[in-house]
């Protein structure tokens, strides 16, 4: 089964991350963009972003479920069915630790290293993902929701979803830290440049010898 599914999910990925990337950049996984904001003080009294946020966990959850709806229908499925996959056991509960945070190190290493390279990244990734990991890399809080309401083999046991979301969470939290740690934010970056800024314009007036720009 898992010949099958790969290519398919990594090119799929690809080519939605193509079109809408930067929105997808932004809201990769349900929850998780929470995850995210703590640490950020701007974003975290930023009462916009976490209207952004919630209104990315509703289209996931929506989305994920529609989708989930939409290829039991063409396969002639029933439309939502509690699924009897079993996916217990500590083995699989860290392989969507690993999953996630090796997602969203790729996410957050390329949209701010290469940006134009993300979609090719992210697309690579889920392919490798679903064969290295015991759990098929379900990676995304939403997709594990939707996923419980489909008795096939990409489903997943209703008792068994809350242990994969928290795996999840903890992958993104251990992501975001790491990234945080090796590529700081913009805004303390730019912190630190109008602080810098600021003090040479108070050197400059405080200097005797002032020079001005040509004009042309």
């Amino acid at each position: 089964m898992r010949c099958f599914g790969a290519p398919e999910i990594g090119g799929f990925d690809f080519g939605i991350m193509c079109e809408i990337g930067s929105a997808v950049f932004a809201h990769e996984s349900a929850g998780i963009d929470h995850i995210t904001a703590v640490g950020d003080r701007q974003r975290q009294h930023s009462h916009l972003v976490h209207q952004q946020n919630r209104d990315a966990l509703v289209a996931q959850v929506g989305g994920a479920f529609a989708g989930a709806a939409s290829a039991h229908l063409m396969f002639g499925e029933a439309v939502f069915s509690v699924s009897h996959h079993a996916r217990d056991g500590l083995g699989q509960i860290f392989s969507e630790f690993i999953a996630t945070f090796g997602l969203l190190s790729v996410i957050w290493g390329c949209s701010r290293a290469r940006p134009q390279t993300t979609p090719f990244a992210v697309g690579a990734y889920i392919s490798a993902a679903y064969w290295f990991t015991a759990s098929t890399s379900f990676a995304n809080p939403a997709v594990t929701l939707a996923r419980a309401a489909s008795d096939t083999f990409a489903g997943i046991r209703p008792a068994d979803a809350p242990g994969f979301i928290a795996a999840q969470v903890c992958g993104a939290a251990a992501a975001t830290s790491v990234f945080r740690w090796l590529v700081p934010t913009l805004s303390r970056d730019a912190d630190r440049v109008v602080v810098q800024t600021e003090h040479s314009e108070k050197s400059d007036e405080d200097s005797p010898v002032r020079l001005h720009p040509q004009r042309r």
